[in-house]
């Protein structure tokens, strides 16, 4: 079962920072990171710069459709009057599915602002009381939303990199 995981860091710079120290950590096998992206948030810039790790995943991961999707709904898409609240809502609404729900993406949204970063993780297998070591003393802040195996298998099927 694969947990979709967001950490937030008290700096622009910190998910990038993390997501070297995880690279490193997933050559020593203590993590499958299935699929990564960051979100900076420059002190002073109206909204944050996004990117997908692309160099760090492996032929299943999920493609930008899914991580611009998401990063779309939570940081630049706008809420300004009903119709573009009902494409909001019929967005959100589908991924659901995909076991990320409404208060998943609020919480992201009031926690992720100017001067934060976040890393968003798709992973497998993790030996947890090891990479709590290796981040042992920063200050992170971790969402977390476990996919059930029918919702990973939805992901994979349709943003996998693995059908292209």
């Amino acid at each position: 079962m694969a947990t979709l995981t967001v950490w937030k860091f008290s700096t622009a710079d910190g998910a990038t920072v993390a997501l070297s120290k995880l690279a490193d950590l997933q050559t020593q096998h203590l993590i499958e990171i299935v699929d990564a992206a960051t979100v900076s948030w420059s002190p002073g810039k109206k909204k944050p710069k996004t990117r997908q790790a692309l160099d760090l995943t492996g032929a299943a991961a999920l493609d930008g459709a899914f991580w611009g999707m998401l990063f779309g709904l939570i940081f630049f898409v706008p809420i300004l009057g009903a119709a573009v609240g009902a494409a909001v809502g019929a967005l959100s609404g589908s991924l659901v599915d995909y076991g990320i729900d409404d208060n998943f993406i609020k919480d992201i949204k009031n926690k992720v602002t100017e001067g934060t970063s976040a890393l968003f993780l798709l992973t497998g297998d993790v030996t947890l009381d090891k990479v709590e070591a290796a981040f042992k003393g920063e200050s992170i802040e971790l969402i977390q939303s476990n996919l059930s195996l029918e919702q990973e298998a939805m992901l994979r099927e349709h943003f996998s990199h693995a059908d292209s």
